[in-house]
């Protein structure tokens, strides 16, 4: 029997809810998995139980991370952040990075995965860095801009290709890969577009824009969802 994989899925804080889009839960089920929501409140020991009982972990997107976990004050532009997601989610990407676990983050994923394993962000590309526009003035769906992958990466193999268009949402990026990371993905301006393990035996990727919003019309999207529902089904 073909049993689907049990992936737990990360939620926005909203005042005194768990928020989750449905697009996220929807492209986990339809590429094969079953997706399970994370309650905030969970300690080391709840998150240890959680990682053995499931096949792997996803990150969403949302607020801002809270840059004292890499060492810096906050900057004038640094948006909202969220504490009890900051520290649920390092000890999540902790737990299942150890047990080598795939991990598909998105977004803030990406941001929040860096974070954890050691690495940096930019607070604010807008006031540190030179860019082009990635907080679109399109619909979700839309593919903004384009994004370059280095061959041979994890991405571009899921892809078929190292040179594809993303849709953008987001004024924080990676600053500094963490230890054990590399950086395999940029857009036109350097802005970092995808991370993944060192170890390419690992399904470790973190992507910065939202395939959940571009998976119905763009087939690399879905490919992302499918690909990463694959590694976790062979847990």
């Amino acid at each position: 029997m073909d049993l689907k994989p049990i992936i737990a899925v990360t939620a926005s804080c909203d005042e005194n809810t768990a928020v989750l889009k449905y697009a996220y839960s929807d492209w986990i089920i339809r590429a094969g998995g079953i997706p399970v929501i994370v309650p905030f409140g969970l300690g080391e020991a709840e998150v240890r139980r959680l990682c053995g009982k499931t096949d792997g972990l996803m990150l969403t997107g949302g607020a801002d991370i809270d840059p004292g976990y890499y060492g810096e004050e906050p900057l004038k532009e640094l948006g909202r952040i969220t504490p009890e997601r900051d520290r649920l989610e390092v000890l999540l990407i902790r737990e299942y990075a150890s047990a080598g676990k795939p991990i598909l983050a998105i977004c803030r994923g990406e941001q929040v995965l860096n974070v954890a394993m050691g690495g940096s962000l930019y607070q604010d590309i807008y006031s540190q860095c030179k860019t082009i526009q990635h907080s679109q003035k399109a619909p979700t769906s839309h593919l903004s801009h384009a994004v370059t992958a280095d061959e041979g990466s994890l991405v571009a193999r899921i892809a078929g290709t190292n040179l594809f268009k993303v849709n953008s949402f987001h004024h924080q990026a990676v600053k500094q890969p963490a230890p054990g990371m590399r950086i395999t993905a940029r857009a036109g301006d350097g802005t970092v577009e995808a991370i993944e393990s060192e170890s390419s035996d690992r399904f470790v990727l973190g992507v910065q824009w939202h395939p959940e919003e571009t998976a119905g019309t763009d087939d690399i999207s879905r490919k992302l969802f499918e690909a990463f529902v694959e590694a976790c089904r062979g847990q």
